[in-house]
């Protein structure tokens, strides 16, 4: 268990590092968009380059942030109906979800986008807007976003079977209730039983 906390330490620096980083994209981003709505309002001057170049940040932030979100244990929950299990169930929900359905969909998504990627690279794939720009770059980051969030979904798998062994304690706080719901609940599954 040791080496899979240790690749899954590794796993998190790297999307970690990856999701602070590609924040900067959006004011990137956010910089191209009102230069050009200014020049194509000021100058009557527009490209197709820049809205393309506009769709690839935002495109790659998304799926460059998928991974650190997983990481961050962010995604979005029902927690009216989450937060009226105990931990322990909890713990085992998210086991059991990344093993059977995060983790094949993005190994299938990985399968399935490398050949994509490749073609488009080969194949030196344009736009086909008027002065758009090559293809491949975009394809390149959803491919890259889902290999992050598959390394992403093995380092949750590994820390969440840690923690139901009792191995290590839970990393993502957030997951915890405060201990005072997580005994009103605890009592409530008792005077059912």
């Amino acid at each position: 268990m040791a080496g899979l906390l240790a690749l899954s330490r590794l796993i998190d620096r790297i999307t970690g590092f990856v999701g602070k980083n590609v924040s900067w994209l959006i004011l990137v981003a956010v910089l191209i968009s009102a230069g050009n709505a200014s020049m194509r309002k000021a100058f009557d001057v527009s490209s197709n380059a820049w809205l393309e170049l506009q769709w690839y940040l935002y495109g790659t932030v998304f799926m460059l942030a998928a991974a650190y979100t997983l990481r961050q244990n962010e995604h979005i929950r029902i927690d009216i109906v989450s937060n009226r299990l105990s931990k322990r169930t909890r713990d085992w929900i998210d086991l059991l979800c990344h093993v059977f359905f995060l983790l094949p969909f993005a190994a299938l998504l990985v399968y399935l986008c490398w050949p994509w990627f490749l073609l488009s690279y080969n194949s030196g794939e344009m736009s086909s807007n008027s002065g758009g720009l090559i293809i491949w770059p975009a394809k390149g980051m959803v491919l890259l976003g889902f290999i992050l969030l598959l390394a992403q979904a093995v380092s949750e798998i590994v820390k969440r079977a840690a923690v139901i062994m009792g191995v290590i304690d839970d990393p993502s706080p957030q997951h915890d209730l405060p201990p005072a719901a997580e005994a009103a609940i605890e009592m409530e599954g008792e005077r059912r039983d």
